[in-house]
């Protein structure tokens, strides 16, 4: 009888464990998340709710805004130059007889007329001053008399150029010799921060130097608002081809997020973080082949900003 009791309470007390052991295996473990799944949980919410910036912040932040559209990218080849005054639009003005300088009425950078006096000259001959005139009408770019000075017809006193158009003055090594045609489109940065300047190659030397085993080519530039100044260096594209794709984005708008592409699109005052995929690029622009729909207003600028911003509401939801 004892022995039967004895078994019965061993079965009792091995099906309560049973009992125990399967509702802890019903129940979670525990209702706290770990480190990794709240970064986790704080990111998707961050992703799914996007940065929140007004039009003032973004001013301030210096983010450019642009619109997804289709451009040309453009196979190109960089090249280095120096502006040049035009020298079918240049002068030197020289004494027509030799004498001492009595006055001078222009300097370097001033803008003259045709038939402007530039300076008296008292002539040695007659001991009677005449006029020293301008003979085109444009700017001073170089002076070589001063007051009292002796000077004569063996010397320019005054060199002046009509800086309306200049010329870009490019090398092109040896080896690139045969991608360069007249013609070609060049696309000019003065490196000023404003857009590049379209031009077309007009002149490629027929010859080379010797010292630097390159040869010229050269652009004729307008220059109506005097941005490409003489004796300053310029970079510039040469188009060796072109595609044109349905959508792209400034190369600049990339960012990658745990190795994934993104550009930040902006929807009202929101900033989404929208991975993308990428086709062929150039300097400039990138082809996106998905992710991002034509008339998207995105970050084309400074969008590191925006990441750094995903990167802080994530760690304060730790």
């Amino acid at each position: 009888m004892i022995s039967r009791m004895i078994r019965y309470l061993s079965f009792v007390l091995v099906a309560a464990a049973l009992m125990y052991g399967g509702y802890r295996m019903l129940t979670p473990a525990s209702t706290n998340t770990g480190p990794s799944e709240k970064a986790e949980k704080a990111e998707n919410e961050e992703r799914s709710e996007g940065i929140t910036l007004s039009d003032a912040k973004v001013a301030a932040a210096g983010i450019e805004l642009a619109t997804a559209s289709s451009a040309v990218l453009r196979d190109s080849l960089l090249l280095n130059g120096m502006v040049q005054p035009n020298q079918e639009s240049l002068v030197q003005v020289t004494p027509r007889f030799p004498g001492i300088v009595r006055e001078v009425r222009k300097r370097i950078g001033d803008q003259v007329q045709k038939g402007d006096v530039l300076a008296i000259v008292e002539s040695n001959q007659s001991l009677t001053p005449y006029e020293l005139k301008a003979s085109l009408a444009g700017t001073v770019i170089d002076r070589q008399t001063t007051l009292g000075e002796y000077v004569s017809e063996q010397k320019p006193a005054f060199v002046i150029a009509d800086l309306s158009t200049v010329w870009i003055d490019l090398s092109v090594y040896r080896r690139d010799l045969g991608r360069v045609h007249v013609g070609d489109q060049v696309f000019i940065d003065p490196a000023d921060g404003k857009t590049p300047i379209a031009a077309s190659i007009a002149y490629l030397s027929p010859i080379g130097s010797s010292e630097t085993q390159s040869a010229l080519a050269r652009a004729i530039v307008a220059n109506p608002d005097r941005r490409l100044r003489p004796g300053l260096f310029v970079t510039a594209r040469l188009t060796l081809s072109e595609r044109k794709v349905a959508i792209a984005v400034k190369s600049t708008a990339l960012q990658t997020i745990e190795n994934r592409t993104v550009v930040f699109v902006r929807s009202g005052d929101k900033f989404e973080a929208r991975d993308v995929e990428i086709g062929e690029r150039d300097p400039q622009s990138v082809e996106i082949t998905f992710g991002v729909l034509e008339g998207d207003v995105y970050a084309a600028r400074n969008s590191f900003i925006l990441k750094s911003e995903m990167g802080k509401g994530a760690a304060d939801n730790d």
